[in-house]
């Protein structure tokens, strides 16, 4: 989280990594900062789309519409989190 007073950061800093982005006691306890997998999202991500919209066109075959509209709602959250995912990996963010 950045505070309105602060500069924006640089690619350069996020390939670096952030210290202490996700343990903010990580420089009291001596432990290394964590790193989001960030790569492993997009993996499941886009393998998660090509599921569901599989599943839901086997179901709207079926005729199971509920299920075709559900699966469909998964996708278009799966595609969402892509490109969230996408855009923190352009920015630079390691993972």
């Amino acid at each position: 989280m950045r505070f309105p007073h602060e500069r924006p950061r640089t690619r350069e800093e996020y390939q670096r990594g952030l210290p202490d982005y996700h343990d903010p006691t990580a420089g009291f306890g001596g432990a290394a900062p964590t790193y989001s997998a960030l790569t492993l999202r997009i993996w499941l991500a886009a393998i998660g789309i090509v599921l569901a919209l599989g599943a839901g066109a086997l179901y709207a075959t079926a005729g199971m519409w509920w299920v075709t509209v559900l699966m469909c709602l998964v996708a278009v959250g799966l595609v969402v989190d892509l490109a969230w995912v996408v855009h923190r990996k352009r920015r630079g963010e390691p993972g």
